[in-house]
């Protein structure tokens, strides 16, 4: 897992550390010092923290006038023992949303496993990203970790399963991106694409 950075091909259009409305504002990261770890496995020093045990972030992209962010995602996704729906929310989540973004795409490719509990920050976050004409969409999350994720009744509150999978998201811009996952979304609310 050390060898695995966050998608850096970006960085020329936008750097969380360098984006004063970022919670990650002013963050510096080490080349060489492994201090992240999930549970026994060093992760790369370029991922962000946001205060979970097992799971870890970058914020690849955010764009306010589109009002649109991207976030890369590693680890274990741990609602039943850490909360990481809350602590995300809370950390990352709201604060992107009180600087106006509402719509968010989360690539899940390097997230391992999901334990699933309680969904009422789903609920919250799905209710307040409606209201602003957003929405949540789950990218390339691995299929073991998306039965989870619908055994939790998650695709109740966010995009996510085939329609969402399999995006070859890392030779496209990140405008791009957004308008394949819209394109995708609109397809599936007109029931061109299906969930399963």
């Amino acid at each position: 897992m050390h060898a695995i950075e966050p998608f850096f091909l970006w960085r020329d259009l936008y750097i969380a550390a360098e984006d004063e409305k970022s919670p990650f504002y002013e963050v510096e990261y080490s080349e060489f010092y492994f201090d992240k770890q999930v549970y026994n496995y060093y992760i790369h020093p370029q991922w962000d923290e946001f205060g979970s045990e097992t799971l870890y972030l970058k914020i690849l992209y955010v764009h306010y006038e589109k009002k649109f962010a991207i976030i890369e995602l590693i680890g274990e996704w741990n609602d039943t023992l850490h909360n990481d729906i809350a602590i995300l929310k809370e950390q990352v989540i709201d604060l992107l949303m009180d600087e106006g973004v509402f719509s968010f795409i989360l690539l899940g490719e390097n997230v391992y496993n999901f334990h699933g509990s309680d969904d009422c920050y789903y609920e919250e976050w799905v209710e307040r990203v409606d209201e602003n004409e957003g929405f949540i969409a789950f990218v390339n999350f691995l299929p073991h970790v998306l039965t989870e994720m619908e055994d939790h009744d998650l695709h109740q509150h966010v995009y996510l399963g085939p329609a969402f999978s399999n995006i070859p998201w890392r030779p496209m811009k990140p405008g791009f991106l957004y308008r394949e996952t819209l394109v995708r979304i609109d397809d599936l609310n007109k029931g061109i694409l299906h969930l399963e």
